[in-house]
């Protein structure tokens, strides 16, 4: 009998000891896993994009032919783009002209399609005497909604929210006008979601502006604003979700409006068309991936603060904005496998080493990618990669760079 209540025992005690094994093992397992913006289920993501990614990237494989790889892949993102509105004539107007120092200040409207207008502010230097190589200047996100051009060229009487915001992301310099004032057109376009284009509370529902109508009672310009600003970000997710339901995928209707732009500056008699760039920071240098990789008529492109790979972002992904997810994009081609649809034509990507939305290591496998594809292509002049000491900007110096290589492979 006591031999059995020393068995029992002993088997009591293996048992717990077993068990505290098990637990020791199962935390050290958990603990040994990575945190991220999806918590334990960051592991099931990670490892089913590690075996489905990028199949139609120009290092995947050996592609016979350039042309028919970049055809491929061209087709096949424009087909997860999902937006296709069909084209309409563009029926410019010209809202009001300012004549500023080395360049005149045209605001135009002009139809992106059947449904869509958009405003820009389109420069044309002074003293032109025969077209001249032309930018597209796609501004940024950053959770400021209610403007869209004006961040990129000197508008009357700008209210101090927005002097603060041009100060703090482009050392308070208007980057438009200073390319205008070195003989580029420019075009300031507005892109869906921002400034002309802008969500309108008034058609909402009371449930939604209920709280955003009573704050704006004693507020002055900018208070406003900024109210404005919070009231649109976080309704992004209800159109996310309400563009996706629509079939279609709002990085789609971006881009759609962004080679509209490159439309109307090939109707306009002072642009050379074949001497066409496009610059963009954070949001703008997403478009400026895209709209770069997209569309053969853009023959510079210029990136700053938003070069990374997926396989960075899905670790850590939730300060950015909804307006760049393509569903099942990353199949078929990374972030940097888009900027190389354009190869061999001239690329800068300019990164801000204190970024806060982009991992370096991030960046510099970004970088790699696209060495790797210049220098595949015999072309590696015609791709740069800077870091710049700074946070989420393109401050002066930064912009003196991208001057630079615009007017290296444009003039």
């Amino acid at each position: 009998m006591n031999h059995n209540l020393r068995t029992n025992k002993y088997k009591r005690i293996s048992a717990f000891c077993f068990g505290c094994i098990l637990y020791l093992c199962s935390f050290s397992a958990f603990a040994q896993q990575p945190t991220s913006d999806v918590g334990n289920f960051y592991p099931l993501l990670d490892a089913y994009a590690g075996k489905h990614n990028s199949s139609l990237s120009y290092l995947a494989k050996d592609w016979k032919s350039d042309k028919k790889w970049r055809r491929t892949a061209r087709a096949q993102l424009n087909e997860l783009l999902a937006y296709h509105p069909g084209p309409a004539p563009l029926n410019t107007q010209i809202l009001k002209t300012t004549k500023r120092h080395g360049y005149t200040q045209y605001l135009v409207r002009y139809n992106l399609n059947a449904l869509q207008q958009t405003e820009a502010y389109l420069l044309i230097p002074d003293n032109l005497k025969k077209p001249a190589p032309a930018i597209i200047a796609l501004h940024d996100h950053g959770g400021f909604y209610f403007f869209g051009k004006e961040k990129h060229t000197l508008t009357d009487n700008p209210p101090p929210i927005l002097v603060d915001y041009i100060q703090n992301l482009y050392d308070g310099r208007y980057y438009a006008d200073e390319l205008a004032k070195r003989g580029f057109v420019v075009l300031c376009p507005d892109v869906n979601y921002f400034g002309s284009q802008k969500l309108l509370p008034e058609l909402l529902t009371p449930h939604d502006t209920e709280a955003y109508y009573k704050q704006l009672d004693g507020l002055d310009e900018s208070g406003r604003i900024k109210a404005f600003n919070k009231l649109a970000g976080a309704h992004e997710v209800q159109m996310e979700k309400t563009i996706l339901t629509a079939g279609t995928t709002w990085l789609g209707i971006i881009m759609q409006g962004d080679r509209v732009a490159i439309d109307f500056l090939l109707s306009r008699p002072e642009v050379d068309p074949n001497r066409i760039g496009c610059i963009g920071l954070s949001l703008g240098g997403l478009r400026s991936t895209y709209l770069f990789g997209l569309d053969e008529r853009i023959k510079v492109g210029v990136v700053a603060a938003f070069s990374t790979t997926y396989a960075q972002m899905l670790q850590q992904h939730a300060h950015h904005t909804w307006m760049m997810y393509v569903p099942r994009q990353y199949q078929f081609l990374d972030l940097p496998d888009v900027a190389s649809l354009n190869a061999p034509r001239p690329l800068l990507v300019m990164n801000c080493l204190q970024d806060k939305l982009f991992s370096r290591e991030g960046m510099q496998a970004a970088e790699q990618k696209l060495a790797t594809v210049y220098n595949k292509m015999k072309v590696p002049e015609k791709f740069s990669c800077r870091y710049y000491d700074v946070p989420h900007s393109m401050n002066i110096q930064m912009q003196e760079d991208a001057f630079a290589w615009l007017e290296k492979w444009l003039k």
